[in-house]
């Protein structure tokens, strides 16, 4: 691009590159727009590997001035998270979190695993987030072993007459049925948040004080109890492995490892002094400095209030640490700290998490070679004509013909890319014809990748050669060549994991192609068929339940289109509105005491 230095401002701002799509590729912040902006364009000045790639593609810069660098950090980040550049280190923000969850402030609280995107509706204690969700059911059912709160719901608990199969098998203590008392019942509520605070050996003093209690008012089956409650609690905390302490803070420590223009940030979490987890990001195509990288990402992530720590430990000297540490209390109402440790415990947490970000690296670089050799190999063993990089599967659900449905799965390099998942539901259809239905979802499909210019490099259809001969048809009304199709059947027409054998389909092959039962490549694909095969069948359920739930709703007097939406989008099925308290039908906007007879007449309900 011709560059005109003179048009652009010296003073602190932000600067946004676009393409010649107008596309926003890069954001950036500097103290004086000018001389930064000259940076890229003036040579020997910016040797970064990828910066000619980014002025390649630069058409015009924009620029938006103003008062401080505070304000440029400020703006830089919400027009990252606005654009989300390519060449920028992004934070999306459509991860969703697991925590566990005490509903403290509730007469009988109990303990829930919590799966949210952003902040939390529902109010309680959270302990959390989880990176993994298999520790966080692990921690859960730990929990429920130690402590046996109830885990029914609110209305459950109100209309119990007798204990649930939880009391017998001492996960429970019944408050539902006053087999507990009020004191007893907190008792375990306050050892549950103490050892989800780190409190162990305080719960476990506390638990051999109400012991001893009890063996003197001769309570021995409930001293018995506790006993078996602190034994576990003592094999855990013996067995359990800290591998650092941070004076009981909430401290968050990362790190990053780079090659070239791939970055990752290893991020390890503590909580109450103890390692709780960790979580990693990659960044690809990213020309920021580290600095850069780090700044950038802790105003994206610790802005949130639910993300607040007391300390950030990292590996360097920030250019705006302090202001960061302003906006952070000023977004969250908490002092965060950022600091930077040259010696001490501190200094080795620093080292365990870059070891950590060199390792997770070279993992993920490993699992892309070998799955890049897996694509290729399928590729040579299916005479493909192009690298199958972006894969969609194809699926149609139905039964006897009622609510047919297809579904599309996509997966790119290998692993599962769920954003794009696409459902279909047939259209002038209604009998069973699973190849007008996979001819239909097929042309929409294809027609929406034409005018996209997006096309998958390979199509698998479940099913045989007649699933594939309507994939040709398509392609061929469509005037697509530059898409492979494949369909794959199960010898035995059953989808059942296990070492079954496949016919696989080719459109150059008139013979089906058989793989060993334990080839990868035979793993890959009926990975990605069964997906497909999920998926279809989880939405021509719910299609099922939506008509099924609607057809009966519509037959009670009173209730139309508009509250059948709203008992559906409040209770979401059909046996949850029929067991439903009328206080909590009547907060339903609309419902009426009319309504309520309607529902208790026509649809049996224990509650009314």
């Amino acid at each position: 691009m011709t560059l005109s230095l003179e048009k652009y401002p010296g003073e602190p701002g932000v600067y946004l590159m676009k393409n010649q799509a107008g596309q926003v590729i890069y954001v950036g912040k500097a103290k004086n727009l000018k001389k930064r902006i000259s940076q890229y364009f003036t040579p020997g000045r910016d040797e970064r590997p990828i910066i000619p790639f980014l002025r390649k593609e630069i058409v015009t810069i924009e620029t938006l001035v103003v008062f401080s660098d505070k304000e440029a950090l400020l703006v830089e980040n919400t027009l990252i998270k606005k654009y989300q550049p390519k060449y920028n280190a992004c934070l999306k923000d459509d991860k969703t979190f697991i925590s566990l969850m005490i509903n403290n402030k509730h007469p009988w609280p109990m303990i829930r695993l919590m799966r949210f995107k952003g902040k939390p509706k529902e109010k309680g204690l959270y302990f959390g987030p989880y990176t993994s969700a298999y520790a966080a059911r692990q921690t859960f059912e730990l929990l429920t072993k130690l402590f046996p709160l109830r885990q029914c719901s609110d209305a459950e608990l109100v209309r119990r007459k007798r204990p649930c199969i939880l009391y017998s098998i001492k996960k429970c203590i019944a408050p539902c049925v006053n087999l507990c008392t009020k004191e007893e019942y907190d008792r375990f509520v306050e050892g549950a948040i103490k050892f989800l605070k780190g409190q162990d050996q305080e719960v476990v003093h506390q638990l051999y004080q109400d012991m001893e209690k009890a063996s003197e008012k001769l309570e021995f089956e409930r001293a018995a109890s506790i006993l078996e409650t602190i034994r576990g609690l003592e094999h855990v905390t013996k067995t359990r492995q800290i591998v650092a302490k941070i004076s009981g803070k909430n401290s968050d420590v990362l790190s990053l490892y780079r090659q070239g223009d791939e970055t990752i940030l290893m991020q390890i979490f503590f909580r109450e002094g103890k390692l709780t987890g960790s979580e990693h990001y990659f960044f690809s195509q990213s020309i920021q400095q580290e600095e850069e990288i780090l700044e950038s990402f802790i105003v994206q992530f610790y802005r949130k209030p639910e993300n607040k720590v007391d300390e950030i430990i990292i590996p360097f000297t920030l250019p705006h640490a302090s202001l960061i540490e302003q906006i952070l209390q000023e977004e969250t109402s908490h002092t965060i700290k950022i600091l930077v440790p040259k010696k001490g415990d501190k200094k080795k947490l620093l080292q365990i998490c870059q070891k950590n970000a060199a390792a997770t690296f070279k993992q993920k670089k490993d699992q892309e070679e070998l799955r890049e050799k897996m694509l290729l190999d399928l590729a040579e063993t299916l005479s493909l004509n192009r690298y199958p990089r972006h894969i969609e599967c194809f699926d149609i659900s139905s039964i006897s013909g009622t609510d047919i449905v297809g579904a599309c799965v996509a997966f790119i390099d290998g692993e599962r890319e769920k954003s794009l998942t696409r459902f279909y539901k047939i259209k002038g259809i209604f009998k069973s014809d699973d190849y007008g239905a996979l001819h239909q979802v097929l042309s929409r499909r294809l027609t929406r990748a034409k005018e996209e210019e997006n096309f998958p490099d390979l199509i698998i259809l479940d099913g045989g050669r007649g699933q594939l001969n309507v994939a040709i048809d398509v392609l061929k009304e469509l005037d697509i060549a530059s898409v492979d199709a494949i369909s794959i059947a199960k010898e035995e027409a059953m989808h059942t994991k296990g070492l079954t054998g496949e016919k696989i389909f080719t459109i150059d092959q008139k013979e089906p192609i058989f793989l060993a039962k334990t080839s990868p490549l035979l793993f890959l694909l009926q990975k990605i068929r069964d997906e497909a095969h999920r998926s279809a069948l989880h939405f021509h359920q719910k299609q099922r339940k939506k008509r099924t739930i609607k057809s009966t709703l519509q037959t009670i007097p009173g209730i139309g289109e508009i509250k059948y939406k709203r008992l559906l989008q409040t209770f979401g099925s059909l046996k949850r509105i029929t067991s439903a308290s009328p206080e909590e039908l009547k907060k339903v906007k609309g419902i009426t005491n009319k309504d309520l007879e309607n529902i208790k007449k026509l649809l049996g309900t224990d509650c009314l």
